[in-house]
């Protein structure tokens, strides 16, 4: 990655998310008064002054914590350090200085970044509570508060002055590739397979991953950034106040702007009715996708299992019958290496241009094989087609009357240019248009 990356570290509930909504201008981290929202770490682009960086928000450091996720949110955060060329260490002015604040502080001594002390929630900016922070040895405590959106210009600017030279626009046309499925699927375990190193939080319990985080990785001189998500329950059990419904609404946004859509499924498990709605908002976004069928090593197979499968997907997902399916075990890495490939296959779908004369010729075919239908004694004339746009693929058929128009036939007209031209992995749109002088 290009950009200078500024990690911004702390304990639990010191306002790290706040400041990073603030400064990246959306609602990216989940804010809400309970330590430990924030798991994996999440990455966003921002600006100031000109200058651009990407800015990461961690997890909550708990140096004393005994509890596995604890453990593991701490981790996640010295990784995050670990890539940072800055790093801002928040602290609570309202708390003081804790304990674990000085066990941070001796890391962070010792990382060989430069290290920026912020002392959040002055909100009435009472520089006496400020004097305390001088303890931690980590130079001039920098005042803000971000509720009150304080200080940050002042911060910012000494953030700018750290940073390192950055080439900028690296990611510039990277493939957005984003993760989803059912809690417990194995989307953390392979996010991690596919980028080489533990990114994200695996662990049994469902739920693990709240937020939709984005990795940016090369492959084969190829730029693409990598989306996990969390997994997507039905709504009815979600309360709609808890911070769970946020990162299903955060799921959903994140398959809004991929480029293409990778859709798992657990082996072990019957496709079950919430596997079949997140397949349908994928296709309903006009999404090109893979269905992976994960877990594939933990369940007994014999010469027909994969076809009890495939008919099984061919079945409940019949509007995606576009749709490749991959067989894979993120735990053991069986077939992992093909996944990029076919995002790559699928994305090249949705992206194919047909010119306007080859698109008429295949038009031209498939009416000269299977004529429009007639209602009320009047024939559907198709006089020519255009491809209006890529991403999905988006066909419009000028016609004499569009009402005239059957579902089966527009089904027919989708098929054979499928046929013609191989948009497999994508899903196509045809619309049908009545020519102005045809008009009544």
């Amino acid at each position: 990655m290009s950009k200078a990356l500024v990690a911004v570290v702390g304990r639990p509930n010191v306002g790290k998310s706040t400041f990073f909504n603030k400064v990246c201008g959306k609602r990216i981290s989940i804010i809400k008064d309970t330590p430990g929202v924030t798991r994996d770490y999440i990455v966003a682009d921002a600006e100031w002054c000109g200058k651009e960086f990407t800015l990461i928000d961690t997890g909550g450091i708990d140096t004393k914590t005994s509890d596995p996720m604890g453990k593991h949110i701490m981790s996640q955060a010295y990784v995050a350090m670990d890539m940072a060329d800055v790093v801002l260490f928040f602290t609570d002015a309202k708390s003081g200085i804790v304990s674990s604040d000085y066990e941070v502080a001796n890391v962070l001594r010792t990382c060989g970044k430069p290290v920026l002390l912020v002392v959040n929630k002055l909100d009435n900016f009472e520089m006496e509570k400020v004097y305390e922070f001088y303890e931690l040895g980590l130079g001039e405590p920098i005042p803000v508060s971000c509720e009150q959106s304080k200080g940050l210009g002042d911060l910012l600017d000494e953030v700018v002055k750290h940073l390192p030279q950055s080439e900028g626009g690296a990611e510039e046309g990277a493939i957005k590739i984003a993760v989803v499925g059912k809690p417990n699927v194995g989307k953390s375990s392979l996010t991690n397979k596919l980028l080489g190193f533990n990114r994200v939080i695996v662990s049994n319990v469902a739920g693990t991953t709240r937020d939709a985080i984005d990795t940016p990785f090369c492959r084969n001189g190829k730029d693409y950034v990598l989306i996990d998500t969390a997994g997507m329950r039905r709504k009815r059990s979600i309360d709609d106040e808890s911070v769970e419904s946020y990162s299903v609404l955060r799921a959903l946004a994140a398959v809004k702007r991929a480029d293409v859509v990778l859709v798992v499924f657990d082996a072990s498990e019957e496709l079950s009715e919430q596997d079949v709605r997140i397949a349908g908002f994928v296709h309903e976004q006009g999404k090109p996708s893979v269905i992976l069928v994960n877990k594939w090593d933990v369940i007994e197979k014999d010469a027909y299992t994969v076809n009890k499968f495939d008919e099984k997907i061919k079945t409940d997902l019949a509007f995606m019958s576009y749709v490749k399916t991959l067989y894979i075990s993120a735990q053991t890495g069986l077939r992992v290496d093909k996944v990029v490939d076919y995002a790559d296959e699928a994305y090249a779908s949705a992206s194919k241009r047909i010119s306007t004369g080859t698109l008429n010729d295949v038009v031209s075919e498939a009416v000269a094989m299977n004529e429009p239908p007639t209602s009320s004694g009047r024939r559907l004339k198709i006089y020519y087609a255009t491809q209006a746009e890529t991403n999905p693929p988006s066909f419009v058929f000028f016609v004499n009357d569009d009402t005239l128009v059957h579902f089966s036939y527009r089904r027919y007209l989708e098929n054979y240019l499928r046929k013609s031209f191989d948009f497999s992995g994508t899903p196509i749109k045809l619309t049908f248009r009545r020519k102005k002088e045809d008009a009544q």
